[in-house]
């Protein structure tokens, strides 16, 4: 696989290979494009999370100063931006800005599959007690060329719009014991 520079991720956004709207040129670095926080976030309410429940979350309006992210809790975010490819595979990380500040963005899931396109979804947790703002710049996604035969994305997260919390219920049944 090959990573696209700033300059080739404009060029391939124009013929269509893949989709960043809004566009932002000054988002551009040398090889990412850098994504901003949406409005809102979610947040678990239950002490344990159960990966064959679902579970359930508050939503919590960012206000212009911003809100305080407490390190015990995972957050989901979204971004403002609609992401995605038939083509190219994205990758979202932290900026390096906000990884120095202790916050993890994509925790574990940074990878987004060929042909799923929507709002990233933010895992974001931190090491210490941060303040985080509507509109910031937050993460950075990567394009890269894959090698082989591409199979589109169909999965239950394909279009999202606003943050996402875990579907893994959907995936495998509980297993109940008598």
């Amino acid at each position: 696989m090959s990573i696209l520079t700033g300059p080739e991720i404009a060029a391939r956004r124009s013929r269509g290979d893949l989709t960043i709207e809004p566009f932002v040129p000054e988002h551009l670095s040398t090889n990412s494009y850098d994504l901003t926080l949406g409005p809102e976030l979610l947040a678990y309410t239950g002490e344990v999370l159960d990966p064959y429940r679902d579970n359930p979350v508050e939503t919590l309006v960012l206000p212009e100063e911003g809100l305080e992210l407490s390190p015990d809790r995972v957050y989901l975010g979204a971004s403002v931006e609609r992401i995605g490819s038939d083509l190219l595979t994205p990758i979202v990380k932290a900026r390096s800005g906000t990884a120095r500040l202790g916050l993890y963005v994509h925790m574990t899931a940074d990878l987004i599959d060929i042909g799923s396109f929507g709002q990233t979804t933010f895992q974001l947790h931190t090491v210490q007690r941060l303040r985080v703002y509507p509109g910031m710049v937050l993460a950075q996604v990567t394009w890269w060329l894959p090698v082989g035969a591409i199979t589109l994305y169909e999965g239950k997260y394909q279009g999202s719009v606003g943050p996402q919390p875990s579907q893994s219920w959907r995936d495998t049944p509980a297993v109940v014991s008598a």
